[in-house]
């Protein structure tokens, strides 16, 4: 009976519409109403409220258009007296108990309760007993208990087909908690094969995949849902542009009101640091939500980032106002004090947000980074070893601990950890630039050479591939392309429009005015001695040049033509003039990896 109840919901739920199909909003509607009210029932709570967010963004449905209630089979009327009693007993977490009064119930949604309790009273003990015992940094070693048991007693139930797709999603869950990811991941693909509309068994395979080859070879249901699915997993895998797209087609499609689909793009932006337009939208986006606290920590990232004080003293206040509890709101007042460089105070607020869900990844880095500035390597490289335990895809993590190791004066081991971190972030110039000078101290010049091109190719953040790159041309004796690489470099600085505050650029110019000079080019290597006359640093340099070039001409030496030169520079060089290029740039093929 319960079978036949639960095959005629998912015949409906599947049947309703394949593919990338929105074209009725109405049926999906019904359907996210649906499954939220069946979700909410087997209390899980977060599938519920995706859900119900996701629905609340479609228009309202008609009184004659509502989802009817899910009939009720023989076994739920037998348990039904049981599960009421025990549905509110585990609503107020009382695990134990609620087991307890669902044993020998036969009805799907009462099982499924009762063996969701046992999961999360072995999971509550497991957390009590870490926080009570040890510090966040043994976080690992303490198990649940009962997932054994579960996992032999749901098995049995797979086996014989009885699992409905909540059955097969908490399965699955047993099987990724005892670290049986490929028994997991094939259990999950089948739980959005029974249940598709269930979010919580596509967001645990978003967890499990750790890169594009293997989404390729995952039979997914061609349903509606996957789209959302794979927009999350594209962002997941830094595929931020798919990802883009993917959540602009569905804003068109008809959730332009989506707050779920808003924070995803705002988290999008922040991964390829596009900081103004992530910002524009979590600012939007608390507008629209203003209690929300999910996600409102890359929200604090960001103003962390561009060092906004205010702002970010004022969201670490409001939330904690709100919920000063919560994972979130932890993580928001660490960036605050860390910002106001009291890192002790949020290396503290960091571990409670650890002790308040151990497996909260952005926790874990951020502490790396403040024991970084506590000079403390050892446990920096636990908290990054740890995030990367609880997320392999995390590249924060293993740029962290290629920093530590550089500290720690252990090239081999920093260019591992850059080569991972560069790996997940190939057109991240910040990697590249760390890769380029791992291979400097190696001395594999050729290497850090290509690495520092390929940082320039990408369009270098920091602006500092170009020096190092001239600065490798220099030690090798290849002057013109050193020469060529600090014309680029003043040219990028001074179109960019920034304010030039680069300690490098009295470098450039010092090192084209000495060039010019070597090459006999008095013009061109005036300009450069004026404009280092300009800056602290090589101000006397530069006039002992030009006091050279002004001896030289009054004894007739002529500005040299029969030296090719490579480049001109014009004599007028204002401040907002940019040097130009009389000849073709200089053949770089030797440097393009």
């Amino acid at each position: 009976g319960a079978v036949i109840g639960w095959v005629r919901f998912g015949a409906m739920a599947v049947a309703g519409l394949c593919g990338g199909d929105f074209s009725d909003l109405r049926e999906i509607k019904k359907q996210l109403l649906c499954v939220a009210e069946r979700s909410r029932e087997r209390g899980l709570q977060h599938s519920g409220k995706w859900a119900s967010e996701l629905a609340f963004a479609l228009d309202p449905l008609p009184l004659s258009e509502l989802p009817p209630p899910p009939a009720l089979t023989e076994e739920d009327a037998r348990d039904l007296d049981a599960y009421t009693l025990a549905k509110s007993y585990f609503d107020l977490k009382e695990y134990d108990r609620a087991a307890y009064f669902l044993r020998g119930c036969k009805s799907q949604k009462a099982y499924f309760l009762y063996m969701y309790s046992r999961y999360l009273s072995g999971e509550k003990r497991k957390d009590d007993e870490t926080v009570d015992s040890l510090g966040p940094l043994e976080k690992g070693q303490v198990k649940n208990e009962a997932l054994r048991e579960l996992r032999v007693e749901l098995s049995k139930k797979h086996k014989a087909r009885e699992l409905d797709g909540f059955g097969l999603y908490l399965y699955g869950v047993v099987l990724r908690k005892l670290d049986l990811v490929k028994e997991a991941i094939d259990v999950f693909v089948e739980a959005t094969h029974v249940l598709p509309l269930h979010w919580g068994a596509w967001l645990e395979l978003c967890n499990l995949i750790t890169d594009k080859e293997m989404l390729k070879f995952l039979s997914l249901p061609d349903t509606w849902m996957k789209e959302f699915f794979l927009a999350h997993i594209y962002t997941e895998l830094q595929l931020i542009e798919e990802a883009l797209q993917k959540y602009q087609s569905l804003i068109d499609a008809g959730f332009s009101k989506s707050t779920y689909i808003m924070s995803q793009i705002a988290v999008a932006y922040h991964n390829i640091r596009d900081i103004d337009k992530a910002l524009s939208i979590f600012n939007e986006l608390r507008k629209q939500d203003p209690y929300r606290i999910e996600n409102m920590d890359t929200f604090s990232n960001l103003l962390y980032v561009r060092s906004m004080k205010p702002e970010l003293s004022y969201l670490a206040h409001n939330l904690c106002e709100i919920d000063k509890y919560r994972v979130e709101t932890c993580c928001v007042i660490g960036n605050y004090y860390s910002l106001r460089s009291q890192h002790e105070k949020a290396a503290l607020y960091f571990q409670r947000a650890l002790k308040l869900n151990p497996r909260y990844l952005g926790a874990w880095t951020l502490m790396g980074h403040e024991y970084m500035e506590m000079k403390n390597t050892s446990a920096a490289i636990q908290a990054y070893r740890h995030a990367i335990e609880v997320n392999k895809r995390d590249y924060r993590a293993w740029y962290g601990l290629g920093q530590t190791y550089e500290i720690l004066k252990m090239p081999f081991y920093c260019l591992y950890y850059y080569r991972r971190a560069h790996q997940l972030r190939p057109n991240d110039s910040r990697m590249l630039v760390a890769l380029g000078e791992c291979y400097e101290k190696l001395n594999q010049l050729v290497e850090a050479k290509k690495c520092y091109w390929r940082a320039y190719a990408v369009g270098d953040v920091e602006k500092m591939a170009l020096v190092k790159l001239a600065k490798l041309h220099e030690q090798l004796n290849e002057s013109e392309q050193a020469a060529q690489c600090y014309i680029k470099y003043i040219q990028d600085i001074y179109s960019c429009g920034e304010i030039v505050e680069h300690l490098e650029v009295s470098t450039a110019f010092r090192y084209l005015a000495q060039y010019y000079f070597k090459c006999k080019l008095w013009d061109e290597a005036s300009a450069c001695a004026q404009k280092c006359c300009a800056f602290n640093d090589t101000r006397e340099e530069g006039k002992a040049l030009l006091r050279q070039i002004l001896q030289l001409r009054n004894q007739g030496e002529t500005s040299s033509t029969d030296i090719a030169a490579p480049f001109f520079l014009p004599a007028s060089l204002s401040a907002n003039n940019t040097p130009t290029r009389r000849v073709s740039p200089l053949n770089l093929s030797s440097v393009t990896p």
